[in-house]
């Protein structure tokens, strides 16, 4: 999949509200009622990157979860890490536990 132009990541990042780019990457935090919700989160994210062999980094800080993404084969963003952070949006917007 190709490394998108900056002017493709500038309209890319239209489509997922709340995600910012920083450098090669584009991140998002999410916040939960506790460290369990969170960790419910996780292992979603954790199943839908696995099953893609597409994964995020992770960092989980008791009730709040950061995601970042970029295609490291690439060497940048592509519609790949576009489609992953429309999924884990709509996860983060169904609550779990």
């Amino acid at each position: 999949m190709p490394k998108l132009t900056a002017a493709q990541v500038r309209r890319a990042l239209l489509t997922v509200p709340g995600w910012k780019r920083r450098g090669g990457e584009i991140w998002r935090e999410f916040s939960f009622a506790g460290f369990l919700p969170a960790f419910a989160f996780v292992r979603k994210v954790a199943a839908f990157a696995e099953a893609r062999d597409h994964h995020p980094d992770i960092d989980i800080r008791w009730n709040k979860v950061t995601l970042a993404l970029s295609t490291h084969s690439e060497g940048g963003l592509t519609a790949k890490d576009f489609a992953s952070a429309r999924h884990y949006t709509a996860l983060g917007r169904r609550r779990p536990l």
